[in-house]
């Protein structure tokens, strides 16, 4: 019997992240991290033109020399989603800072389980089926699937 691979995880990810993932100088930030293991297919990484716009107008401002590197990483690790309609929007009002609530309805309209933010406090009460969390914690909830999937597979051969 063929085995069918689990599906990726799908993660949002939020301006904050995607400016400091650009930016950074650090090969192992938590932020330049999960764009790689976008970049390579391990994860899916969606994201919105209002993010993509927001920190291409900031590293213009303030770090001009990143925006090569933030247009190479956002054109081999993200996908690109149109901004919600507005409508879409107001619905959910209440549910994040109104600032942010374009970046979670995005979120939920591209599938993702997770919103990767450093700013998770603006995304409360949230939605049920998005959990907002920083790069690092979602790193580890990474580095627990991978282990869960390890340990399924062995009992898998072991039942064989």
């Amino acid at each position: 019997m063929p085995r069918t691979s689990p599906p990726k995880p799908r993660l949002f990810v939020d301006a904050d992240v995607l400016f400091a993932g650009a930016a950074s100088t650090n090969e192992h930030s938590a932020s330049l991290l999960i764009l790689r293991l976008a970049e390579v297919t391990l994860i899916e990484a969606f994201t919105s033109q209002q993010v993509v716009t927001e920190v291409e107008r900031n590293l213009e401002a303030k770090l001009p020399s990143a925006l090569p590197a933030f247009r190479l990483l956002v054109s081999r690790s993200l996908q690109v989603i149109p901004d919600p309609p507005r409508e879409e929007v107001a619905a959910c009002r209440g549910q994040a800072d109104p600032k942010d609530l374009p970046i979670l309805v995005a979120a939920r309209r591209a599938g993702c389980a997770w919103l990767v933010t450093f700013n998770v406090r603006h995304f409360q009460p949230g939605l049920p089926e998005l959990t907002a969390l920083t790069p690092g914690e979602f790193i580890l909830r990474l580095r627990y699937l991978l282990t869960e999937l390890t340990f399924a597979q062995e009992e898998e051969k072991e039942n064989e």
